[in-house]
This record gives structure tokens, sequence and C-alpha cells, in this order.
């Protein structure tokens, strides 16, 4: 299987390849249009910041093949948050791969949310075999509000999208490579996706 890491200068990509590793698999890290296209399935991570992480997507032109990949595509933190339409994080445009905009939490909690939360609701082949009120490892001040593509909730100050997912496009604001054995299971099911 070949799997793909988009490689656009987005931070902390070791864990997720040394995860993938662990569960019997290489990853190739790339930025190359026909590598990407021809993966069996695509990661698009992301650590940072918004407006400087789509700078580095359009920079690269990965911002107009990324929407049409037709294989499984996972993308993790900040990847997940640059699926959707726009984020408040810097004024950003998005992807538009997930209809929903991308808001801060209140001065009401401690931003980022940094530490291990519950996710619920799971409703997807992507949580098959984990239960509901498993713990995840998340980073982050930003969040997608719930909305029909979520496949998973968390509650930070508001219940929150987790997990989205839309056709062959899946997203976890959790980082799964970073979440022990539960988050190792998560990969594993995307890989068999």
């Amino acid at each position: 299987m070949k799997i793909v890491i988009i490689n656009y200068g987005a931070g902390n990509i070791q864990s997720i390849m040394f995860a993938i590793e662990r569960l019997g698999f290489k990853a190739v890290l790339s930025n190359n249009w026909d590598e990407i296209k021809a993966a069996d399935k695509v990661i698009f991570p992301g650590v940072g910041e918004a407006s400087s992480a789509m700078k580095m997507l359009f920079e690269s032109g990965l911002e107009t093949l990324i929407p049409t990949l037709k294989q499984p595509v996972l993308g993790i933190c900040l990847g997940m948050q640059l699926m959707c339409n726009k984020s408040e994080e810097g004024n950003t445009k998005g992807l538009g791969i997930f209809d929903v905009d991308v808001i801060k939490f209140t001065p009401k909690v401690k931003v980022p949310q940094m530490g291990w939360n519950q996710i619920y609701n799971l409703k997807s082949p992507l949580f098959e075999g984990i239960n509901e009120n498993e713990y995840m490892y998340l980073v982050h001040s930003f969040y997608a509000p719930n909305c029909p593509e979520a496949i998973a909730t968390t509650d930070y100050e508001v219940e929150y999208a987790s997990a989205l997912q839309k056709d062959n496009f899946y997203g976890t604001q959790f980082h799964p490579e970073k979440s022990g054995d539960v988050g190792e299971q998560i990969l594993a099911n995307f890989l068999k996706l």
C-alpha cells in the first residue's frame, strides 16, 4: 500500500510517520502531484497557524489538487481545519471540502485546549472497534462546530465536531498518532478504508 503524507512545510510529521511504521507500513513524505495522486491513502497533517499553512499550500499549488483526490484522505488537526470553508484564524479561506467554518473558543475557556478529552457520537468506519467516550489527545484554539458532516463530537465549552467525513475525505481534530493504542487503531481503520 502506498501512503503519502502531504509535505507542505507544516510541522510535526515524524510522529505520524512513526505511528504508520508501528502499524507495519511505510509512508512517503511528498508534495509531488503525481506521487500524491498515485497514493492509495493520503494523510494531510497540520500543526501551526491556518493562514501561513494555507499560504504554503498555495505556493505549492496543492490547494487545487487536494479537493480533487479520489482515494481516502485524512486531515489531522490543522489539516482537518484547512479542509473546511474558512477559519477565523487569520481570516483564512479553506479548501471548502467540509461545509463548516472554523471558529475560536471564547475567552471563557483556556486556549489552546491541550491534553486529553473524550470523543463520542462515533459514526463512521473510521471508529470501528472504538468505544464511545475514549480519550484522544488534542491541541487547538479553534474548532469546527457540530454540523451534518460530524462523525465524532467532543465537549469543551461547547459540543463541537472532533471528526468530520464527506465522501472519501476524513478529518480528525485530535491527533490519532499521539493518542496511544486507540489512536493507532483509528489510523489502522483509515488504512483499511
